[in-house]
C-alpha cells in the first residue's frame, strides 16, 4: 500500500470554501480512481492567519497512483479554482510505503 501526502495553506477566511472545493475536485478524483483505498483531509490553524491543509490518500500501488497523477506522480495535481484559494501550495507530493498499520476495524470496514 502507498500513502500519498500533499500540503498547502489557505487564508483562514477561505478555509471552508477551499475544503468544499477540494472535496469536489481532488478528493472526488482520488475516490473515483481505480486503486484508491481512501483519503483523509487534515487542517489546522497555524495562528498566522493561514490554515494548513494536508491531504493523505491511500493507494494499492504506485501504478494506481500514476493512474490518478500521470507520468510524474511526485508532482502535485491542481484543479481550476485552486489558485484563487490557496495562499501556499507544495508542488511536490511525498509517497510512502505503508509497512504497518493498526487501525480500528470500524474505520476501514464497510458500513453494515
Amino acid at each position: 500500500m502507498i500513502l500519498r501526502r500533499w500540503r498547502g495553506a489557505v487564508r483562514a477566511a477561505d478555509a471552508e470554501a477551499y475544503l468544499r472545493h477540494q472535496d469536489g475536485t481532488g478528493v472526488r478524483d482520488y475516490r473515483s480512481t481505480e486503486g484508491n483505498l481512501g483519503a483523509l483531509v487534515l487542517s489546522r490553524d497555524r495562528g498566522d492567519g493561514l490554515v494548513e491543509v494536508e491531504t493523505v490518500s491511500l493507494w494499492r500501488s504506485m501504478d494506481d497512483v500514476r493512474r490518478f497523477a500521470g507520468d510524474e506522480p511526485d508532482r502535485a495535481v491542481f484543479y481550476p479554482g485552486d489558485d484563487d484559494l490557496l495562499a501556499e501550495k507544495d508542488l511536490h507530493v511525498d509517497h510512502f510505503d505503508v509497512v504497518g498499520a493498526d487501525l480500528d476495524p470500524r474505520l476501514v470496514a464497510p458500513p453494515e
